[in-house]
């Protein structure tokens, strides 16, 4: 265990903060371990990943869990495999080692930040899947029962960039490994219309998953910075939900809109669309600012703290409300 922490070198916004006590996890005994500690002495805790979903606004009085934890295994099952990864493995490295084995359904979620722990959390989503279409289960301590505890797909209430993890369960349940349900048939999903540009600019009428992933990793370097040259989490706000009324109401002022239909009958509206409208892409205010390529990134450019990312975050959504009549949500923790 260390005492007084420095936390930047943990989050990918570079906030500079610290932790009263930061335990690495490198064990599963290790989480009821620290766990009991931290009753004991009724110190709050947080649990840290690769950090790259996180916004730091203060020191943290109380215990930090870095999630260390390595591994992966799979088990065959006709033409699907089940490979069970550990929670402090990274998502990329993840990806890209089920292509290598020829582990089929993570190509379109290449190149996502992050480990695995974080990823059921947030529900990960990219290029038209999300997680909760390939995860058999998640494994971890759960808090309130005392116990470990398996939680199957139903059981995690994955919704839109959300989970149990987020709501209920939130620093309740600690994840040490997830389960996902890869097919050994290599028939990637190109469904999104960035994937079939790409590949029709390409010529090629039926790509590999090993194709599909480059795609994916051309076209997001195209579009995101890389944390370690530039401090973000990605994108920064939700693409929010509305209703069709008000999608009818927005089309008649805002005729080439971007919004794609939901299975409930409800609309999302792109985010990025919405802030580059209101004139937000590569507006700076002081140390923070959003990227001048995408407008959903919100970058720290000159070693910003948390109140500094907060007042722009606010700025923006004020000013989305007020000429959308849409609340935007902040997708990164707040802490």
């Amino acid at each position: 265990m260390r005492l007084n922490a420095p936390l930047q070198g943990l989050n990918t916004l570079a906030i500079e903060a610290s932790a009263k006590f930061l335990i690495e996890i490198k064990k599963p005994s290790d989480v009821v371990d620290a766990l009991e500690l931290a009753k004991c002495n009724e110190w709050p805790v947080i649990f840290l990943g690769g950090g790259s979903n996180i916004v730091f606004t203060e020191d943290l009085d109380g215990m930090a869990m870095h999630c260390l934890l390595k591994g992966i295994s799979a088990e065959q099952q006709g033409d699907d495999v089940l490979v069970t990864a550990q929670a402090g493995e990274s998502w990329h490295g993840l990806v890209q080692y089920c292509l290598q084995q020829g582990y089929y359904g993570l190509e379109n979620l290449s190149l996502i930040p992050g480990t695995v722990g974080a990823a059921p959390i947030q529900n990960i989503g990219a290029y038209g899947v999300e997680l909760e279409q390939l995860v058999e289960s998640v494994y971890g301590w759960d808090l309130n029962q005392q116990a470990w505890r398996t939680l199957s797909a139903e059981e995690c209430q994955f919704s839109y960039r959300n989970s149990i993890f987020k709501q209920q369960l939130m620093y309740r349940f600690f994840i040490t490994s997830v389960t996902l349900r890869l097919s050994l048939n290599d028939i990637p999903n190109i469904s999104y219309g960035a994937l079939q540009q790409h590949f029709k600019a390409a010529g090629i009428q039926s790509p590999t998953a090993q194709q599909v992933s480059e795609a994916v990793i051309a076209i997001r370097q195209s579009k995101l910075p890389d944390p370690t040259k530039l401090a973000n989490v990605g994108s920064f706000f939700k693409n929010p939900i509305i209703s069709q009324q008000q999608q009818q109401q927005l089309l008649s002022q805002f005729p080439d809109m971007v919004c794609y239909p939901q299975t409930d009958g409800r609309v999302k509206v792109a985010a990025g669309w919405l802030l580059e409208q209101a004139g937000w892409k590569g507006k700076k205010m002081g140390a923070v600012g959003m990227h001048d390529q995408q407008s959903l990134v919100l970058i720290n450019y000159q070693q910003g703290d948390g109140k500094d990312v907060l007042d722009l975050a606010e700025a923006i959504e004020e000013d989305i409300a007020q000429r959308f009549s849409i609340e935007l949500e902040i997708e990164p923790k707040i802490f």
